[in-house]
């Protein structure tokens, strides 16, 4: 009906039916809303037990994803599919670069002069030790029953052992305010292993390749890692200089945590690029460059403690998302195959193994404290995203033993991700880096609450 018109039904009530595209956007705004408080009540639950808040968020994930609450249907009340989960990966995407840049931001020269030595060694050597253990249990298990996993799996999987996820790590350091010896050298060995499980990978994925057709460019598999890494440093630091160079021109502290999120987004944005040269193609790695960032901006400003503090309070419900999503992106139908599960578990094993004895013999060479030596090991298992990042690439080349490759990380990513966290904030109550609530102060925070929660009397006027 024209707008001109007066005619009889011009005043009747209209029902007004949404358009595909805005009914997306509120379901995934829906979506949104709903993860986040779902995993923040969570929290409330899992203090009772004393468990890490992301360990809530990841079974948070798991309940509100498609294997759970998702098969009700009900749009908006958790992941219906798993594509639901993968459209919200942007977000994924802009966390993970905010705790890189987070973890980057540990790297003070200062502080390393005391640690740097042994987080190197540390960091490279437990890496390298961990794929060695691994393809011995898995090699092993090859000869014994060559039809369960086959050489070229073994060695995959071995390289794949020596990532390890720094967000859930990040995340229960924070949460405790750990601090100690255990932690100064933990968060750079956990940096580093982005960059040696790169390389790592690299080689024994080339080796792979090349036991099952024999026809593979070697050369471009060790180079373009290698590329990577240094691509990836590079960028970081270009950016860093120019976030340092910017800052001086705000004053105030909104412009400049603008000035923080715009740059982690920007790389974040410019990691996502890849080109050819010659015959090889190269990319980023997108936490090494937000690390680099990170480095070279706490370096070079003098300021970035601060800084650090206001972006925090930023991209903290970003990272609680990126938590719940990644609980919601775990697949339970691997459980139904068998040899997934048998090879799984000897791999959850031989990892777990490698990484403590790795930790604990570097530890040893580097001469750190003993309580370095002995649960550094145990706060290095956590791992995800570097992880499926390597067993996707090896699905997309080495097709159904592909395939297995990322069966078996999708099952030990979900017990190590659901444990992990646990097991990093035991270690470091252990080893004193997570002081307990003195008795005093938690009986002060009792008495607090016990007063905001009393009823206010009502007042009369006279």
């Amino acid at each position: 009906m024209q707008h001109g018109c007066r005619g009889k039904n011009a005043r009747q009530p209209r029902i007004v039916f949404l358009k595909g595209s805005v009914l997306f956007t509120m379901q995934t705004l829906l979506l949104v809303a709903f993860a986040l408080f779902a995993g923040l009540l969570m929290t409330r639950l899992f203090v009772k037990f004393r468990l890490p808040d992301v360990t809530a968020y990841l079974v948070t994930g798991v309940l509100i994803g498609p294997c759970v609450l998702g098969r009700l249907g009900i749009p908006g009340l958790g992941f219906r599919t798993f594509e639901e989960v993968d459209s919200l990966s942007l977000i994924s995407d802009v966390a993970l670069g905010f705790i890189a840049f987070a973890i980057g931001h540990e790297f003070r020269l200062s502080a390393l002069r005391q640690t740097g030595r042994q987080a190197t060694v540390i960091g490279i050597l437990q890496a390298v030790i961990t794929t060695i253990v691994v393809d011995i249990a898995l090699i092993a298990t090859h000869f014994a029953m060559p039809d369960l996993v086959s050489l070229p799996v073994a060695i995959t999987l071995g390289a794949i052992a020596a990532a390890t996820a720094p967000a859930a790590t990040l995340m229960v350091v924070r949460q405790y305010k750990a601090k100690g010896p255990v932690t100064d050298v933990l968060l750079p060995v956990v940096a580093l292993d982005d960059a040696v499980g790169l390389v790592v990978f690299a080689v024994s994925f080339g080796i792979a390749q090349s036991m099952m057709n024999g026809s593979v460019n070697t050369l471009a598999l060790i180079i373009e890692p290698l590329g990577e890494v240094i691509l990836s440093l590079v960028l970081g630091a270009v950016v860093g200089l120019g976030l340092t160079y910017l800052e001086r021109y705000f004053h105030s502290h909104r412009n400049r945590n603008a000035l923080i999120v715009g740059s982690v987004i920007l790389t974040v944005a410019l990691s996502q690029l890849k080109f050819r040269l010659s015959a090889f193609e190269f990319g980023f790695s997108s936490l090494l460059v937000c690390m680099m960032l990170g480095t070279v901006f706490c370096n070079l400003c003098p300021l970035s403690e601060d800084l650090m503090l206001q972006a925090d309070r930023w991209s903290g419900p970003a990272i609680t998302l990126f938590f719940v999503l990644s609980g919601s992106a775990l697949q339970f139908e691997v459980f139904a195959q068998p040899a997934v599960i048998l090879i799984g578990v000897i791999f959850i094993v031989a990892r777990s193994l490698g990484k403590y004895i790795g930790a604990r013999f570097s530890a040893d060479l580097a001469h750190s404290s003993a309580t370095v030596r002995k649960y550094l090991g145990i706060t290095l298992l956590p791992q995800a995203g570097v992880a499926l990042g390597m067993c996707t690439t090896a699905y997309r080349v080495m097709g159904a033993e592909g395939l297995l490759i990322r069966s078996i990380i999708l099952f030990s990513v979900l017990v190590y991700e659901l444990i992990g966290p646990s097991l990093t904030k035991m270690a470091l109550t252990r080893a004193g880096d997570i002081q307990t609530e003195p008795e005093e102060v938690r009986n002060r925070r009792q008495k607090q609450l016990a007063q905001i929660d009393k009823p206010v009397p009502p007042k009369f006027d006279h």
